[in-house]
C-alpha cells in the first residue's frame, strides 16, 4: 500500500486558548440544565461519602497521603521503582531514601478510615526505625531488619497493584470480569495489555504477541457468552507506540511500512471475532499520523468487513484541537461507509505536553491549561459525539459525577445509545450509584499483566487523579460541598468573575514568557506540525553554501589594528545602546529562522532538529547576555565612611579574541561575540575553517542590528595561521576559545609567554563524560536518555555521552535494550527529517573515527551497531557504535563522535565516581537513579561542571543550565551563566572624597545644623 502524503486534517495546534474555549462554549449553548446536573449527582455524591471505598482503594489513599504531601509523593516513587530492583542492597537504600523524607509519625485525620490511617502511618514510622541512612552502612541487626522492611513493602506495593490490574494473564483477567459481571451485568470490559511504549523490534514483537494472545481468549470468551454487537461485548485497547519504536512523524514511511501491517494484523482478527478494538491516544506531536494511519486501516475496513462497527479510537478533551478531531473521525467513517467506536477521555499526558511546548518554544500549548477549560471542552466534545451518533458510537470515560449527570442528560435528549467508562480500581463508589439506573452501560477499562508492569501506568494514574483540583480527590474530602464539587464549569456570564470562568489568560506562562517578562524564551518549532515545517524544509531545499574569503596574514595585523581603534567608541556607548543591539539580532535571528536553519544543515551538516535548536540557542544568548549586562554590569555605588563615596565600574578590556568551533558553529560562535561585546569591548571572531559562512551571516547580521563594522571583524582562515596570529598579537586584550584541549593549551602558553599585560583566558574544551545508573533506574528512560545523548549530532559535541556505567544488577537488561534501540536509528542524508545522525565534519574527522573503532573491534566486546545504509546518499557516515570495556581507566582519550564506552558496575558508588573524577576531565555527567540522596552524594563528590539527574545530558538551556566544565574541560565561567560576562570585563573603583572642599556638607545637613 502506498504511503499517503501527510496532510494537514486540523487546526494548528499552537493558537491561542482563548480560541478553542470560546467555540466549545458556543457549542454547548442551551445543551445543559445544569442545576438538574446537580440535582442529579447529589445524591451519588452523598451515597459515596455515606458508603467510602476501601482503605486501599485509589480514593481512599488519595485522602490519606495526597501527592501533593512529602509522604504520598514517597509512597508513589516507591511504588513506581521498587519491584524492579533486583539487588537487596539497593532496594534497600532506595526504601530508606524514600521513607526518610516524609513523616509517618502522624495518627491519621478525621476520615472514615482513621484507625487504619493511623495504623498504617504508625507502621510506616517503626519500619524507618529498622532502615539505615540511604548510603549509609548498616549493622547486622539493622541489616535485617531492613530488609525485612523491604520484603513487606515490596508486598504492599504488589498489593495495592492488585487493586489497578485486573488480572496478571487475560485469562486471569476475563476470570475476574466474569466474577464482577455476575454482581454487574451492565459491565463490560477493554482490555489493556501493560507496558510502556516500544523502544527495540524485540519488544514491539511481544507487544503485538501479547495483543493477539488477547484477542484470541476474548473472542473464545465471547463465543461462550454468545453473539453480541461489537459495542455490547468485551474488547481490546492497543497502543501503536507499543506495536512499533519509532511511531513518530519523522519516520513516516516506516511507520507505514512496519506498523500499518502490525497494527492491520490485529483489526483482521478483531473484525473476524465481531469484537472491539480501540487505538489508544497518545502525544500531541503524533495525532495527525494517528489519524492518518486509523484512515488506511479504516479504508482497508471498508473492503474487508465493511458491516464490522467494532473498531474505535480514544480521544483527549484536554487538547485544544479535540472538537475537529470529533469531526476529523466522523468525517472519516461517512468517507468509507463506516461506524466507529469512539472513547472520550480527559488525557494522560498534560504535564509532558506543557513542558514540551516550553522546551520547544511554541507560539502557545497545545492542551488546556485551566482545568475547568478541560471540563468544558469534555463536554462539548461530548456534545459533538451524540451529534454524529450516526457514524459514531460514543463512549465517555469519566469519574466525575457532575460529568456523568451532564452526559446522561445530553444523551437522553438526543435519544442515541452510549456507554459510560471507567477505569479499573477508581470511580467503583460513583459507578455504584450510577448503574442502580439499570439502562446505562459501563465499560471498564481494565489493565492486565504484572505488578512491574504496572508501575508507570498507576503513577500516571495517582498523578492524574491525586491533584488537589481533581474530582476523586475532592470527593473524598468531605469539606467540599457537594454543591461546590458540582459547580458547573460553563461559568455563566453573571458569574465572569468567578474562578471557573473562562479566562483568555493561560493557566500557565506562554511558552514565550517562560524566563518572565524582562526576557522572552526563544521561539522555535514543532517539526511535527506542517504548517511549522514546511518553510523550514523549503529554505534547506533552496540553501547553496557561499564561499567565504580566506583572510590574508597581514589581514590579522589590519583588523586588530582597526578594532582597537574602534574600541574607544564601542565601549563609551551606554550600556543600554549595546544591550539594545543584542536584542535586535535575537529578534532578527528568530525572523530569519528557515534562512538558518538552511545554512546549518548544508554547512554543518546539522538535522533540521539540531538546527533549529541552535538558532534559538544563539537567540537565548542575545537576550539573555543583554539582560544581564543591565544587572551586572552597571556601576555600583558601594558602602564606606561618611564623607566619602565609593563606586565600582566595569568597561570593557579591549579588543578580545574570539575562537569557535564548527561543532555549534552558530550558538557557540554568537555566544562568545555577543558577550564580549556587550561588556563593552570590540571582537575578532575567527570561526572553525569548516563553518565560515553561518558565521559571516551573523556577523553581516550583527552590523544590521547596530554593531559597528570597527568593533566586530569576522576573520576566516586556518588556526594554525590567523588564530595564532591573533591570540600573539599585542592588542590582544582577552581571548575566549571553544575546541579541544590541546588547542586551549597551546593558546595557555603563547598568551603567558606574551610581554606586557596578563591577558585572560576563556577555554571551554572536551570532556570525557559518563553517565551513572543504577538498578532503581527504569530501563526505557536510561536508554532514551543514553541513545540521545551519545548519538544525536553525530555524537559531535563536547557534552556527549562516552561512558556509560550500569549497575552489574542490571546491566544485561539494559544493554540489550539499547543495542535494539541503536539497530532503529536512520543514518543518511540530514536534510531529510527521517535521518537522526548525519555525517560527520570533515575527511580528518572520518578517518580518526574509523581508527578508533577498529581499535575498539580488537580489544572489545561489540554490544551494538547501527546498521549503515548500503549506498549512502552522503558521505562520511559514522555508524553509532557501542562497545563493553572492562574499567574506567580503559577510556584514555576523547573520540569525538557516535561511539560508546559500556560498563558494569558494583559495590560503592563513591568509588565509581572517584575514578571517573581521576580521569582528569569535568564537563557532564549523568545520573539516573530514584534514590535522591544517591544522586545528591554523587553531585557532591563529582568534580562535573554539569550533573543532570534522570536525563540526557546534552542540550544546556541558556541561563536555566549555566554550561562548562573544570579541570581539562576548561576554565570557566560558565557561558549561559551570570558569572560570565564578568571575565570580559576590566574593574574600576572610584573614591571620591566628597569633604575635601571644607567639610562634609551632606553630614552636616542631615543634623540640623
Amino acid at each position: 500500500m502506498p504511503v499517503p502524503p501527510p496532510r494537514e486534517r486540523l487546526p494548528f495546534p499552537y493558537r491561542p486558548e482563548s480560541e478553542a474555549i470560546a467555540a466549545a462554549m458556543a457549542s454547548l449553548q442551551g445543551a445543559l440544565d445544569w442545576p438538574r446536573v446537580i440535582e442529579t449527582a447529589t445524591p451519588w455524591v452523598e451515597q459515596v461519602r455515606a458508603h467510602p471505598a476501601p482503605f486501599w482503594a485509589m480514593e481512599s489513599l488519595l485522602r490519606e497521603y495526597p501527592i501533593s504531601s512529602a509522604e504520598g509523593l514517597a509512597l508513589m516513587r516507591l511504588a513506581e521503582a521498587l519491584l524492579r530492583v533486583p539487588d537487596a542492597e539497593t532496594a534497600v537504600a532506595l526504601t530508606a531514601d524514600q521513607l526518610g523524607r516524609a513523616d509517618f509519625d502522624g495518627t491519621g485525620d478525621d476520615g472514615p478510615h482513621k484507625m487504619l490511617a493511623s495504623l498504617s502511618a504508625s507502621a510506616i514510622a517503626l519500619s524507618k526505625k529498622f532502615l539505615p541512612g540511604a548510603e549509609q552502612p548498616a549493622g547486622l541487626l539493622q541489616r535485617l531488619g531492613a530488609r525485612t522492611v523491604v520484603a513487606a513493602t515490596v508486598r504492599a506495593i504488589q498489593l495495592l497493584g492488585r487493586q489497578f490490574v485486573l488480572g496478571r494473564s487475560i485469562d486471569e483477567a476475563m476470570k475476574e470480569a466474569a466474577a464482577q459481571r455476575k454482581a454487574q451485568p451492565v459491565l463490560r470490559f477493554s482490555y489493556d495489555m501493560l507496558g510502556e511504549g516500544a523502544r527495540t523490534e524485540a519488544d514491539a514483537e511481544r507487544y503485538l504477541a501479547s495483543y493477539e494472545n488477547a484477542i484470541a481468549a476474548i473472542a473464545s470468551g465471547r463465543a461462550e457468552r454468545g453473539p453480541l454487537p461489537p459495542m455490547e461485548g468485551d474488547g481490546i485497547s492497543i497502543k501503536l507506540s507499543a506495536l512499533f519504536s519509532r511511531y513518530e512523524d519523522a519516520q513516516r514511511d516506516r511507520v507505514f511500512e512496519t506498523l500499518l501491517p502490525r497494527v492491520w494484523t490485529l483489526v483482521e482478527r478483531a473484525a473476524a471475532a465481531n469484537l472491539n478494538l480501540t487505538i489508544d491516544a497518545e502525544e500531541v506531536d503524533r495525532l495527525e499520523l494517528s489519524l492518518d494511519v486509523f484512515d488506511a486501516i479504516a479504508e482497508r475496513i471498508a473492503a474487508a468487513f465493511p458491516q464490522w462497527q467494532g473498531f474505535g479510537l480514544a480521544m483527549q478533551a484536554y487538547q485544544t484541537r479535540a472538537l475537529a478531531v470529533i469531526d476529523e473521525v466522523a468525517a472519516i467513517a461517512r468517507r468509507h461507509g463506516l461506524r466507529f467506536m469512539v472513547r472520550l477521555v480527559k488525557g494522560a499526558y498534560w504535564d509532558g505536553e506543557a513542558k514540551r511546548a516550553q522546551e520547544l518554544g511554541l507560539p502557545a500549548y497545545p492542551v488546556f491549561t485551566h482545568k475547568h477549560h478541560t471540563d468544558v471542552s469534555y463536554l462539548a466534545c461530548a456534545r459533538a459525539m451524540l451529534g454524529h451518533a450516526d457514524v459514531l458510537f460514543p463512549q465517555f470515560a469519566s469519574h466525575n459525577a457532575g460529568t456523568i449527570a451532564a452526559i446522561l442528560q445530553m444523551a437522553r435528549a438526543a435519544g442515541v445509545p452510549f456507554e459510560m467508562q471507567r477505569l479499573h480500581g477508581m470511580g467503583e463508589g460513583v459507578y455504584r450509584e450510577v448503574l442502580k439506573d439499570g439502562s446505562i452501560a459501563c465499560r471498564v477499562y481494565a489493565p492486565v499483566g504484572e505488578h512491574r508492569d504496572l508501575l508507570a501506568y498507576l503513577v500516571r494514574r495517582l498523578l492524574e487523579n491525586g491533584a488537589n483540583s481533581s474530582f476523586v480527590h475532592q470527593l473524598a474530602d468531605p469539606a467540599v460541598a457537594p454543591a461546590e464539587l458540582l459547580a458547573s464549569p460553563l461559568a455563566p456570564t453573571e458569574l465572569l468573575a468567578s474562578p471557573l470562568a473562562p479566562t483568555a489568560e493561560s493557566g500557565l506562562p506562554l511558552p514565550a514568557a517562560l524566563y518572565g517578562p524582562t526576557r522572552p524564551n526563544s521561539a522555535g518549532a514543532d517539526l511535527a506540525c506542517e504548517a511549522m515545517r514546511a518553510p523550514l524544509l523549503a529554505a534547506v531545499a533552496a540553501t547553496r553554501v557561499p564561499a567565504v574569503t580566506e583572510a590574508r596574514p597581514e589581514d590579522s595585523a589590519a583588523a586588530m589594528a582597526r578594532l582597537a581603534a574602534g574600541f574607544g567608541a564601542w565601549s563609551a556607548r551606554p550600556l543600554a545602546e549595546r544591550a539594545g543591539a543584542l536584542r535586535r539580532a535575537a529578534d532578527l535571528l528568530e525572523a530569519r529562522l528557515p534562512e538558518y536553519c538552511g545554512l546549518l544543515v548544508k554547512e554543518a551538516h546539522k538535522t533540521l532538529g539540531d538546527a533549529v535548536s541552535e538558532v534559538r540557542e544563539a537567540a537565548d544568548f542575545c537576550r539573555y547576555y543583554a539582560e544581564q549586562a543591565e544587572a551586572r554590569l552597571g556601576e555600583q555605588r558601594l558602602p564606606g565612611p561618611t564623607g566619602e563615596r565609593n563606586t565600582l565600574r566595569l568597561h570593557g578590556r579591549g579588543v578580545f579574541v574570539c575562537i569557535s568551533p564548527w561543532n555549534f558553529p552558530l550558538a557557540i560562535f554568537a555566544g562568545q561575540v555577543v558577550a564580549a561585546l556587550v561588556a563593552g569591548n570590540t571582537v575578532a571572531a575567527k570561526p572553525a575553517e569548516q563553518t565560515p559562512a553561518v558565521a559571516e551571516r551573523f556577523v553581516a547580521l550583527l552590523h544590521e542590528a547596530g554593531v559597528p563594522e570597527d568593533a566586530l571583524v569576522l576573520l576566516h582562515g586556518p588556526g594554525e595561521t590567523v588564530g595564532a596570529a591573533l591570540v600573539a598579537d599585542a592588542r590582544t586584550a582577552g581571548v575566549c576559545f571553544t575546541g579541544s584541549t590541546q588547542v586551549a593549551r597551546l593558546i595557555n602558553r603563547t598568551l603567558a609567554a606574551k610581554d606586557g599585560a596578563i591577558v585572560p583566558l576563556i577555554a571551554e574544551t572536551g570532556g570525557l563524560n559518563a553517565m551513572i545508573v543504577d538498578s532503581t533506574a527504569l530501563p526505557e528512560q536510561v536508554v532514551d536518555a543514553v541513545v540521545q545523548s551519545a548519538f544525536r549530532s553525530a555524537g559531535q559535541r563536547c557534552s556527549a555521552l562516552r561512558l556509560l556505567a550500569v549497575h552489574e544488577s542490571v546491566a544485561d537488561g539494559v544493554f540489550t535494550m539499547l543495542a535494539g534501540a541503536m539497530r532503529e536509528l536512520s543514518l543518511g542524508d540530514p536534510a531529510l527529517l527521517s535521518t537522526d545522525v548525519g555525517p560527520v565534519i570533515d575527511d580528518e574527522a572520518f578517518a580518526n573515527l574509523e581508527r578508533h573503532v577498529a581499535r575498539l573491534r580488537a580489544e572489545a566486546r561489540l554490544v551494538g551497531e547501527t546498521p549503515a545504509p548500503a549506498a549512502p546518499a552522503v558521505p562520511r557516515l559514522v555508524a553509532p557504535v557501542a562497545f563493553e570495556i572492562g574499567a574506567v581507566e580503559d577510556l584514555r582519550e576523547e573520540i569525538f563522535g557516535p561511539v560508546l564506552h559500556l560498563l558494569r558496575w558494583s559495590g560503592d558508588v563513591e568509588q565509581l565516581v572517584a575514578r571517573i573524577n581521576a580521569l582528569g576531565y569535568g564537563l557532564t555527567l549523568g545520573v539516573q537513579t530514584r534514590i535522591d540522596s544517591r544522586a545528591e552524594r554523587i553531585a557532591q563528590l563529582a568534580r562535573i561542571g554539569n550533573v543532570y539527574v534522570n536525563r540526557n545530558i546534552i542540550g544546556a538551556v541558556v541561563g536555566a543550565q549555566p554550561f562548562g566544565g573544570e579541570g581539562m574541560s576548561g576554565t570557566g565561567p560558565k557561558a549561559g551563566g551570570p558569572h560570565y560576562l564578568y571575565r570580559f570585563c576590566a574593574e574600576q573603583t572610584l573614591t571620591v572624597n566628597t569633604a575635601a572642599a571644607g567639610g562634609n556638607a551632606e553630614l552636616l545637613a542631615g543634623l540640623g545644623h
